[in-house]
């Protein structure tokens, strides 16, 4: 090993003549300097690199607050774009509100004169009845009117006279009725015997007799069923005027004819024959007025006795107007004769 690296030395070294020792000498003087000046110059650029790499890292975390700045930024402008919208969204919810109000307050305004409009005809018509021509003139305009329907009243009291025929050996009026007994109460029993003693109420003469409506026989007297027909058509016709004077809209309609009259039964019904099941019957209801006659010349004798049954319910309507109660179902005649009583007596006129 020692031969061969002194061999590898001896080859690395140059062997320079005495000649040229001074052009060495110069040339490696030169080297030297270019060698100092080099690593002077690689100082420098080591400070200029140090000094890049410096303002470089300084410009890199600038430029990462920069990029954080800018994504807040970004977050910014998001959440302001999104306060734009809601602010927009607002402001149209509150266009609408306004204009709603709007319309409402022009309501209110045009309610507000509708009002003071009424209030003053209402101060108008209190001191009109508050005033001496007031509520003394309505008094004596109603007084006028109720005279006239009494004198109209009298008038038909006049045509269609209700009288007690003494010692009649008839049936009373409506002494059987269709669901009755003829039998009936103790009271009933007492009040028809009082009745047959006192006589039998008739209508301009003809007497009105139930038995022929409720017993209809081959052996009925033809005779008696006219005369009973007759004095339903003038029930009939009675009720019908004294409706009309008193203004007052019978619940059940007549159709007058004479002795062959007829009332209407305006309820609803339902058809059974064409009714499948409840939902279809309750739509099959019709609300067609049904008619019913107050005569039996070839008539089912129970809606005969059915008519009579709403004949006198119109009469009981027209009771119940001036506030008398009814005699009861059974008496036609007796509760006309009441309601003439009532109408021609003096305290109707003063009723309010």
């Amino acid at each position: 090993m020692e031969p061969r690296s002194s061999s590898s030395k001896d080859s690395r070294l140059k062997v320079i003549q005495w000649e040229d020792f001074e052009q060495e000498l110069g040339r490696l003087s030169s080297l030297s300097s270019a060698l100092q000046h080099a690593q002077h110059n690689k100082r420098a650029i080591q400070r200029q690199l140090q000094t890049l790499i410096q303002v470089k890292s300084e410009s890199l975390s600038r430029k990462n607050e920069l990029d954080e700045i800018s994504e807040r930024v970004e977050d910014r402008k998001l959440v302001m774009g999104n306060i734009l919208m809601q602010a927009k969204v607002v402001e149209e919810h509150a266009k609408t509100k306004e204009e709603h109000l709007g319309t409402e307050i022009k309501s209110l305004l045009v309610s507000g004169i509708s009002l003071t409009v009424a209030r003053k005809r209402l101060q108008e018509s209190g001191r009109l009845l508050a005033g001496d021509e007031g509520l003394a003139q309505l008094s004596s305009l109603q007084k006028m009117l109720r005279v006239r329907q009494q004198h109209l009243v009298s008038q038909v009291a006049y045509l269609y006279p209700i009288k007690t025929v003494i010692g009649a050996t008839q049936e009373l009026e409506l002494d059987s009725f269709p669901g009755g007994s003829r039998l009936g109460s103790p009271d009933d029993t007492l009040d028809e015997n009082q009745s047959r003693n006192q006589g039998t109420l008739t209508i301009s003469g003809v007497q009105l007799n139930m038995l022929p409506f409720t017993q209809l026989t081959f052996f009925t007297d033809k005779k008696q069923i006219q005369r009973s027909t007759s004095a339903l058509g003038c029930v009939a016709h009675v009720i019908s005027l004294i409706a009309s004077y008193l203004h007052v809209p019978l619940r059940y309609p007549l159709r007058l004819g004479g002795s062959h009259s007829y009332i209407k039964d305006c309820a609803p019904y339902v058809d059974l024959a064409s009714a499948g099941s409840s939902s279809t019957a309750l739509a099959s209801a019709n609300k067609k007025c049904l008619e019913f006659p107050l005569f039996l010349d070839g008539q089912d004798a129970t809606r005969a006795a059915y008519a009579i049954f709403l004949l006198n319910k119109d009469i009981e309507q027209l009771l119940n107007y001036i506030g008398i109660k009814s005699l009861g179902p059974r008496h036609v005649l007796a509760n006309l004769k009441e309601l003439y009583k009532i109408i021609l007596s003096a305290d109707f006129i003063e009723s309010e």
